[in-house]
């Protein structure tokens, strides 16, 4: 496995490697590696030759008062985790090397309407800063297949749209969720919970179970399915942000036509923050 922390020498590479004819898949991360992040390597490798991990620490991601300075950075362990799961390439860049002018300098993306929506509303510059820090990333790597997690549901959307609407050469996958003995979705963030409770914390998952179930089963009063869940999740000791169920391509909201469906859920549980979803046919 190579790593490189430097734009220049990562392209020199790829460029030769594309010149021998190899096909490449990348996968985004800000570190603090599990198996979540791991599958998406495997997944990769089955598509391309060479598979390429990123490892950059986005500042724009975090507001003022988030959790940047506390993040776990784990740069050794998380390229050991890559190295056994036979990731080919590294791409470990600085701040200055992503943003040599600085953020205030940057050119940003944005996605309208998908980027207002659900955790745009409480956190507004999100979505802007993950479309940038992809769109450069992509550009970087220009990769063959592009893949993320379906946990961050609203997120692939948004790279795909930004991936569509920008003309990018790259194919976008999202792969399953991966969840702990509990049931509760994998993040990095789940390292700020003790055992207990992330078995507390699963029930975030259970709560999008059953909210699936009423819909199957027949219901199709959504806004009162939305209230139940909100009201299920403070049962269980969350601070619920939104409950939502939506179109599972468009993210709109669902309606009776609906059939291919998303319910999109964001809580906060022991002051860290756990987003989740659950998708569907009916």
């Amino acid at each position: 496995m190579i790593i490189f922390n430097t734009i220049a020498e990562l392209r020199s590479h790829l460029a030769r490697q594309r010149k021998a004819g190899k096909s490449i898949s990348f996968v985004s991360t800000m570190g603090a590696l599990h198996a979540g992040h791991t599958s998406l390597v495997e997944h990769g490798k089955k598509l391309a030759d060479i598979t390429v991990a990123g490892i950059f620490l986005n500042p724009s991601h975090f507001a003022v008062g988030e959790d940047f300075d506390t993040y776990p950075r784990t740069l050794e362990a998380d390229c050991e985790k890559l190295r056994e799961v036979g990731c080919d390439i590294v791409f470990a860049p600085s701040v200055s090397e992503i943003y040599p002018n600085g953020l205030g300098c940057q050119a940003v993306v944005d996605t309208p309407t998908l980027s207002r929506r659900y955790c745009g509303q409480t956190r507004p510059h999100f979505f802007s800063a993950i479309a940038t820090v992809v769109t450069k990333l992509l550009n970087i790597v220009q990769p063959d297949y592009s893949l993320f997690g379906e946990k961050d549901y609203q997120q692939l959307a948004v790279c795909r749209q930004l991936v569509e609407t920008l003309n990018i050469p790259t194919q976008v996958i999202g792969v399953p969720t991966v969840r702990d003995e509990f049931g509760l979705a994998l993040s990095s963030r789940n390292t700020y919970l003790t055992d207990n409770e992330r078995r507390d914390a699963a029930a975030l998952y259970r709560v999008l179970q059953s909210t699936r179930d009423k819909v199957l089963a027949g219901r199709n009063d959504f806004q009162a399915l939305e209230a139940e869940g909100l009201d299920e999740l403070t049962e269980h000791g969350f601070e619920p942000d939104y409950l939502s169920l939506t179109n599972a391509h468009t993210l709109e909201p669902v309606n009776d036509e609906s059939s291919e469906i998303a319910i999109l859920c964001a809580a906060n549980i022991r002051s860290v923050r756990l987003i989740d979803n659950i998708t569907f046919s009916k």
